[in-house]
Parts: structure tokens; C-alpha cells; sequence
């Protein structure tokens, strides 16, 4: 970045001997803010997020265990709204990022639910709480700023669907870097026993649909026990529903193959809900 050569040039002006080349602390101080509001350290990513729904979504967001948690845990996203986290300025971080429908506070209890994905903290924000399924995920790894390794992002369908998902990178980076998506309208092709309808009594439209793991449990189609590895789990008659809709998107456990992405350097990475409308 062409801001922090010109700091650290300044500073080394500011320490070298028997020249008359020191630069003012109130100069310094500038040129670090203004590195600060660039970016910072190259490497440093954000994450912009965009609702091109037709409706209004609440969006969550869950760090993995080792990670730090982003600034907010949940947020309300207005149709053709964006909104920007930014990312820690140091070491891996892992998340996740979800919409949750239909949401609304209760007159009665005054807590905040939602139709979909709900995180179950009565409030918009989710804080550390992860979605209820069914729930399409938007799953990232970001390497360690300056370390020169690669990101690993996905669009995850093991949980179930409910909006369509995608994750790019932005700002440069290098490699494959390809955009993972699920634009695909699950819910219109959902199977009659994995549907979840809309709570009014006079709707019957589709809202989400479960992943068999969901609706049956069992170690079949959640790759558990005896199915617990790549070669004895492999795709289903439910889970191929789910990859022809959206054939770059994980549609069961262990399906690796099409539907892992990775980039490194990208600075930033947009998540959009409902890419294709």
C-alpha cells in the first residue's frame, strides 16, 4: 500500500542521524490515521454484506471457537441494503454467516424470532449462538494476514436451505478465487417430507427445506457412525436434490470435491442473499 511506504520512509527520515529530515509527530500521526482508515496491514479483510431479497433479512454471524467474535453477532439487512464487519487485523479467523426470515418481536413475551435460522437469543444479535436448521451457510477460514497462505470459503447446504447464498472475494488476491453460490431456488424443488411451511394457517408456501439429516437423523444421511468417512458416506436421492439446484454448494458432509474455494490476498469478501434476483 502506497500509504504505509510513505509512513515508514517518514519514520526512518525521522530516526536517521546528522540529517535535518525529522518529520513533525503531528505529520506522523496523520499518515497514520490515514493508513488506519485505508486498511492497515495489507492482507486485513472486510466483509460487505448485501441483501438483493425481495424481503428484509436479519443476518447472523458465528466465530469459530479459536476466533474472536466481529463486532456484531446480528443485524437487520433492508431489501438492496449493504452493510460492512471488518475482519481481526491479525491472525486465522474462521466464521460464519447465515440470513434469518421472516423475524419480528412478540407483543406479548418481547422476544425476537424468527421464521428461519433463528439463533434462539430472543434479540437481533446472536451472541455466539449459531442458526436453527434448516439454514443455508456461508462458511469462511481466512489465513493469517501476511502469511501468505489461502482462504477457504464455502456455501453449505448440510443444514438445510432457506435463502440463497453467495461468498466472493473482493480487492485483488490470487489463485483460483472463484465466487462459491448457491443461487438456486431450493425451496421451489423442496421434497414434499423435508418442507418447512409458513407459520400462518392460510399460507402453504415454502419458506425453507430441511437436509434429510434434519429431518430423519439418522447416521445415513448425517454421515455419522458406521457412515462417518468419505467412502462409506456419499451422496443421497435428497442430497442430489440439493446439488442440482446448486451444483457449486456442499450438499452433504463429505461432498468436498466441487464445493471447497479457496483465494489468497483477497482484501475483502462479499456475501450476497439471493444473488440471483
Amino acid at each position: 500500500m502506497a500509504v504505509a511506504h510513505l509512513l515508514l520512509q517518514l519514520s526512518a527520515a525521522g530516526n536517521a542521524p546528522r540529517r535535518n529530515t525529522m518529520v513533525p509527530p503531528a505529520i506522523l500521526l496523520i499518515l497514520q490515521l490515514l493508513f488506519t482508515a485505508l486498511g492497515g496491514a495489507e492482507g486485513v479483510a472486510s466483509f460487505r454484506f448485501t441483501n438483493a431479497c425481495q424481503h428484509p433479512v436479519w443476518v447472523g454471524t458465528l466465530h469459530g471457537a479459536t476466533s474472536p467474535p466481529l463486532a456484531r453477532s446480528g443485524f437487520y439487512l433492508a431489501p438492496s441494503a449493504t452493510s460492512r464487519l471488518d475482519a481481526p487485523s491479525s491472525g486465522s479467523w474462521s466464521g460464519t454467516f447465515w440470513a434469518r426470515t421472516g423475524c419480528a418481536v412478540d407483543a406479548a413475551t418481547g422476544r425476537f424470532t424468527c421464521a428461519t435460522a433463528d439463533c434462539g437469543t430472543g434479540d437481533v444479535a446472536c451472541e455466539g449462538r449459531g442458526p436453527a436448521p434448516p439454514v443455508t451457510l456461508a462458511e469462511i477460514t481466512l489465513a493469517a494476514p501476511g502469511s501468505g497462505g489461502q482462504d477457504f470459503y464455502d456455501v453449505s447446504l448440510v443444514d438445510g436451505f432457506n435463502v440463497p447464498v453467495r461468498i466472493a472475494p473482493s480487492g485483488g488476491g490470487g489463485g483460483d478465487c472463484r465466487p462459491a453460490a448457491c443461487a438456486g431456488d431450493v425451496n421451489a424443488m423442496c421434497p414434499a417430507d423435508l418442507r418447512v411451511l409458513a407459520a400462518a394457517s392460510s399460507s402453504s408456501s415454502v419458506v425453507a427445506c430441511k437436509s434429510a439429516c434434519n429431518a430423519y437423523g439418522s447416521a445415513r444421511y448425517c454421515c455419522t457412525g458406521q457412515y462417518g468417512t468419505p467412502a462409506t458416506c456419499g451422496p443421497t436421492s435428497y442430497s442430489q436434490v440439493f446439488k442440482s439446484a446448486c451444483p457449486a454448494a456442499y450438499s452433504y458432509a463429505y461432498d468436498d470435491a466441487s464445493s471447497t474455494f479457496t483465494c489468497s490476498g483477497a482484501t475483502g469478501y462479499d456475501v450476497t442473499f439471493c444473488p440471483g434476483s
